[in-house]
């Protein structure tokens, strides 16, 4: 079982649009609305995949009700934690040359009473779990050292924990040696504080995070492929994508995708790949199934091409 945790989740409406021309009025020519949240999109990955997963996420008013409702009917148990602000509602214009343009509302404030309940409830729920993947930004009242202090008790409970996130909740983080981080190219370049322009750039900023404390660095480099670093060296996997509709949530498939193949070794790193790969050709933060993987299409190998430029460097 994989226990997500999202502390700051939300409903999602995507728009599909010819294109977006401020100051007019767009027609959509596609809607979606789905339970959001890098966590969320994880336990949908997992439940698209046959496997079981808990989410654990503080939800609050009407947009939370819905939020409990759609992950209800996707078959997907849910550990609510319930909030007196009302969860907050993101909106994702996604054009038709794959420009995507997100609007994320900053979600509600956690009280102290409400913090600890939350802690709380991933204590109950991790002894049955494989991994717990702490997953997005933290909302208002939650300190950057939040997730160390989840790091933390996942430790203590003997669950590997899987981290994704960014800025000073990442820093935190480190210094408890999560077994898993999962950056994309713009948060590893925040977190080693430098420019990134190349492959290469990117798989040494990964070894800095390991020398921070990351067990494991699974990097996403959208269009480039992703990057595994561990203690048994560096792997790099890409795939073609001829048409991406949507990148929304790729990133949370690619982990679900790494987690359920072990977490751990190129085998699982062609499982990110893949799951990645076939999250960016379908619409909104749709996660795909077995059905939607193309496994053959994945190449995974020890030779980093450090020299290949990124197709948007991470400044």
């Amino acid at each position: 079982m994989i226990l997500t945790v999202t502390p700051n989740p939300s409903l999602d409406r995507t728009y599909e649009i010819p294109s977006l021309d401020r100051g007019e009025v767009v027609r959509a020519v596609g809607e979606r609305v789905d339970p959001g949240g890098k966590g969320v999109n994880v336990s949908r990955a997992v439940t698209a995949a046959g496997r079981r997963t808990v989410a654990v996420l503080p939800l609050g008013g009407a947009p939370g009700a819905l939020v409990a409702d759609l992950l209800d009917a996707q078959g997907i148990e849910v550990a609510s934690v319930p909030v007196a602000g009302a969860t907050r509602s993101n909106v994702a214009l996604a054009e038709a040359d794959g420009v995507l343009t997100k609007i994320n509302a900053p979600g509600p404030e956690l009280s102290a009473a409400e913090q600890e309940a939350l802690l709380d409830t991933v204590r109950r729920h991790a002894p049955g779990a494989d991994w717990i993947a702490c997953c997005g930004s933290l909302p208002r009242g939650l300190a950057p050292s939040w997730y160390a202090d989840l790091v933390a008790r996942a430790h203590v409970a003997g669950v590997r924990i899987a981290l994704d996130t960014s800025g000073p909740a990442l820093r935190h983080a480190l210094r408890e040696r999560p077994d898993l981080v999962k950056p994309n190219a713009e948060e590893l370049a925040e977190a080693v504080g430098r420019p990134l322009a190349t492959v290469g750039d990117a798989l040494k900023a990964a070894e800095e995070l390991r020398a921070r404390g990351a067990g494991t660095v699974l990097a996403s480099l959208g269009a480039d492929g992703q990057l595994l670093v561990d203690g048994d060296g560096a792997r790099f996997g890409s795939a073609p994508v001829a048409l991406v509709r949507s990148n929304v949530g790729a990133g949370d498939a690619s982990l679900a995708g790494f987690l359920l193949a072990g977490g751990r070794g190129a085998e699982a790193l062609a499982s990110a790949v893949a799951h990645g790969a076939a999250a960016v050709r379908l619409p909104g933060s749709v996660m795909p199934g077995p059905a939607e993987l193309d496994p053959g299409a994945v190449t995974v190998t020890a030779r980093i091409p450090l020299d290949r430029p990124l197709s948007e460097p991470a400044t």
